[in-house]
């Protein structure tokens, strides 16, 4: 019985069929986790700029319309 318990243990330890799949996935993670922060941050910076952008056409548009 515990000759079959460690073969199974050696067996299970060395069993590395599924470890790519994880490694994928963890990397995906990753990558997915960093583009929804860049894309965070770039809306933030591009609201910031239309915001800008529209507050000089509306005073150029005023001191035409005046």
């Amino acid at each position: 019985m515990e000759e079959h318990m460690k073969t199974l243990f050696v067996r299970f330890v060395r069993n590395d069929e599924g470890q790519d799949l994880i490694e994928y996935a963890m990397l995906g993670t990753v990558i997915a986790l960093t583009v929804y922060a860049g894309a965070n941050t770039m809306a933030t910076k591009l609201a910031g700029w239309y915001t800008a952008l529209g507050t000089k056409v509306d005073g150029w548009a005023t001191s035409l319309a005046g």
